[in-house]
């Protein structure tokens, strides 16, 4: 071999053997000094940031549920398939006769380029959500009430990343990721016509991250309240791309349909409901990026009119995120309200309800408070969510606060595992908790998007829980 040709060969090798280690390097990431225990409730460890310039790469490899395979329930709970061979199942809705709306649903086509476009599709796909939406509702019907499905169909196909659903008296509202259209709906009806009434438009500019629009009705029915992710992580994509996102937004339902900012500051809510006790609006929310392992902790929070929640210089109340530019006006911090309930950092909440008294088929121990599913993180070492967890509240509607803020390890008030199991032992994922819901029976209904399933989990035949306190190993969160 001649000289020239060994040379360069070894130039090439040693190039290879510097770009492998250094992708090693920058992918490995960080590891969590904090468990996930000592990130939730009421009082989360607020640790130091640990920025970093490329995020920790940890995603789990969607590997499906074998045939006889099922998630963990908690000591005194059941679960079983309700539906499968669904096209990416998301936001639940549940129809006055009992029929159960799923909306199969997914990312519209992304516009990010160059090498950050390239890394993001890749995660994604390997994450299981890399596929084109199928851009419909499917309604599902349990005829014989065994507790599955035994008949499917679409029910309204032809939209555009669809994810709210809500009905409010004869008018059927689906919320894309660009508008809120209404429809006409006759009780009983398995399928929906037409294109269906604009009624609002919603900011999808580029790259659209945070795609998602969840969408509840107002219990009187007077106004639709719509969750609108930000466009960035912490506004690197300029402002302007961020108008009316990280918000909720409220539609009143009235000849005009006006719109207003209901609350700002919210990353990324998704999952709604309003308290069955006191009615406010609650909703759960995943927070930024790139600040380590440990931060931020998403969360769940009661949602007030005109509140500021911090996005995207603030954090948990008033910890400034000094990366943001240009930084915060001088004393903006004195607006900004603190969020109610951490879930952990980058569990990635989703789902969200609430128990309601005569409508659920769980006993004491989930009496009050809400189910939340947590689809998973991507960036944390060791993994966090990838499960449901239920969270106690109070008679006077807050979740249950820790009786003292220096006991971090007093599970009291902390998340009680519901479901587990998603992660396998090697870290691969069988599947990733969506949203949430109830059908006619009071069984809790568990979307699970990259299977393809709907989880139904009823308390275990003989068995009804008769306790709200956590079980030792219940409170971590982690499967």
């Amino acid at each position: 071999m001649r000289p020239w040709i060994r040379n360069s060969l070894i130039f090439i090798v040693l190039v290879a053997v510097i770009i492998v280690g250094a992708l090693y390097f920058l992918l490995r990431g960080q590891t969590s000094a904090y468990s996930l225990e000592e990130l939730s409730g009421p009082y989360p460890v607020i640790s130091d940031p640990r920025p970093e310039n490329f995020p920790t790469i940890n995603v789990a490899d969607v590997v499906g549920w074998a045939d006889d395979d099922k998630p963990s329930a908690a000591d005194g709970l059941a679960v079983s398939r309700f539906a499968e061979g669904l096209d990416h199942p998301r936001s639940l809705y549940r129809l006055p006769n009992g029929d159960i709306l799923v909306a199969e649903t997914n990312s519209p086509p992304r516009e990010n380029s160059g090498i950050e476009g390239w890394v993001f599709k890749n995660l994604i796909a390997k994450a299981g959500a890399g596929s084109a939406s199928a851009n419909r509702i499917s309604l599902l019907r349990d005829t014989d009430g065994d507790g599955a499905v035994d008949q499917k169909t679409v029910f309204l196909k032809g939209l555009n990343s669809p994810f709210g659903m809500a009905l409010v008296g004869d008018t059927f509202y689906v919320a894309n990721t660009d508008a809120v259209l209404a429809f006409d709906y006759k009780e009983g009806a398995t399928s929906i016509a037409g294109e269906g009434k604009k009624i609002a438009e919603l900011n999808d500019s580029a790259p659209n991250n945070h795609w998602t629009r969840n969408l509840v009705a107002s219990p009187d029915g007077t106004s639709l309240f719509v969750a609108v992710g930000s466009n960035s992580n912490i506004g690197e994509n300029g402002m302007d791309s961020e108008e009316r996102r990280a918000a909720i937004i409220e539609i009143k339902l009235d000849e005009d349909n006006k719109s207003r900012v209901f609350a700002s500051g919210l990353r990324n809510p998704v999952g709604m409901d309003f308290h069955p006790i006191t009615g406010e609006l609650w909703t759960v929310v995943n927070e930024r990026d790139l600040l380590g392992p440990d931060l931020v902790p998403d969360y769940l929070t009661e949602v007030q009119l005109g509140i500021q929640y911090g996005w995207p210089h603030y954090y948990w109340g008033g910890y400034e995120d000094k990366r943001v530019n240009p930084p915060p006006r001088r004393d903006e911090s004195r607006y900004v309200r603190r969020p109610n309930y951490a879930l952990g950092a980058h569990t990635a909440p989703l789902g969200l309800v609430f128990t309601r008294e005569g409508e659920n088929a769980f006993c004491k121990a989930f009496a009050n408070g809400a189910f939340v599913a947590r689809h998973g993180s991507w960036n944390r070492k060791p993994a966090s969510g990838y499960d449901v967890v239920f969270i106690p509240y109070a008679e006077d509607g807050e979740p249950i606060a820790r009786p003292n803020e220096e006991k971090v390890n007093d599970k009291a008030g902390l998340p009680i595992n519901v479901l587990t199991g998603f992660l396998a032992d090697n870290g691969d994922a069988k599947g990733r908790p969506t949203m949430v819901g109830f059908d006619s029976q009071g069984a809790l209904l568990v979307t699970d998007d990259v299977a393809g399933i709907i989880w139904r989990v009823t308390p275990a035949a003989g068995s009804c829980a008769s306790s709200t306190t956590a079980p030792d190993d219940a409170a971590e969160g982690e499967s």
